[in-house]
């Protein structure tokens, strides 16, 4: 144990000292060279020496084109190295520094970036689980990084790739209300249920779970007996989609029971056996 500690204390000790000589490296270099350099790294990938050097570059060199474009490039660094809230506070005082510079169309942008997988990405990789049922705060965010893209910067380069983002995120926040229904459908709470489902299609029109939505009232209202407006979902339901399995089998297919047993099986609900099928069905 002793020689372990040492060995490690040994290898931190020299590990610090490159850094330091590498932090050296670049005092008094001129902007260009620092430059140079972090641009190299990020090239490389390497995501920490490309924001170390671009921070140096700041720090040695506070004003002119070199030090705002190394601004930009150090909250990308931070972006795609996972750290999101470092990434957000430099695109916020850039913003807040530059509002009219050339790049603040990319800056919102960015920001719309990290919004879309801050707080999500651990939990997506490594446990599946679905962001539609999870705090949508920061990609309800996201969502309005891209609308001021679009509605401010409707020209630029970001613009259309941040639309088709809205409309997966969109998709995102219809599921979320989808998921919701089913749960009191479930539950046979037919009032709530029947509430939701409109809330999703008054507020996502179009989206990619319209028609389950309307099955959804089509279920509540014959739990709820009311025959008439049943009728009327299902005749909107057969016009739109008229392969959907709740007008033939029995939907919504929800998980087993048995799964909540299982403390390593990843959620899901009624809706993921619904895509399953979707795919299955276009395969």
């Amino acid at each position: 144990m002793l020689l372990i500690v040492v060995f490690a204390a040994s290898g931190c000790s020299r590990v610090g000292k490159m850094f330091k000589k590498d932090k050296d490296a670049d005092e008094g270099q001129p902007v260009e060279a620092i430059y140079k350099k972090a641009h190299g790294s990020m090239v490389n990938g390497n995501w920490a020496s490309g924001e170390a050097s671009f921070k140096r570059l700041v720090a040695q060199y506070p004003y002119g084109p070199y030090t705002e474009q190394a601004l930009v490039e150090t909250a990308y660094a931070q972006y795609k190295s996972g750290k999101h809230d470092d990434a957000i506070s430099s695109i916020d005082r850039f913003i807040r520094t530059y509002p009219t510079h050339r790049n603040v169309a990319y800056l919102y942008y960015l920001r719309g970036l990290v919004n879309s997988s801050r707080d999500t990405v651990f939990l997506q990789r490594v446990w599946r689980l679905d962001v539609s049922r999870r705090d949508l705060s920061t990609p309800m965010q996201a969502y309005n990084d891209f609308l001021i893209v679009v509605e401010r910067y409707p020209n630029s380069r970001y613009a259309e790739d941040a639309r088709k983002r809205m409309l997966a995120l969109r998709d995102t926040f219809a599921r979320h209300e989808l998921d919701v229904s089913l749960y009191y459908l479930r539950r046979t709470a037919f009032v709530a249920s029947a509430d939701r489902a409109k809330y999703l299609l008054e507020t996502y029109p179009q989206s990619r779970y319209q028609n389950d939505a309307v099955a959804v009232l089509m279920k509540a209202y014959e739990g709820l007996g009311n025959q008439t407006l049943a009728a009327d979902a299902k005749r909107v339901l057969q016009q739109n989609d008229a392969t959907h399995p709740a007008l033939s089998e029995d939907w919504p297919d929800y998980p087993s029971n048995l799964r909540k047993l299982n403390p390593f099986a990843g959620e899901k609900s009624a809706v993921d056996n619904r895509d399953r099928d979707e795919e299955k069905r276009k395969q």
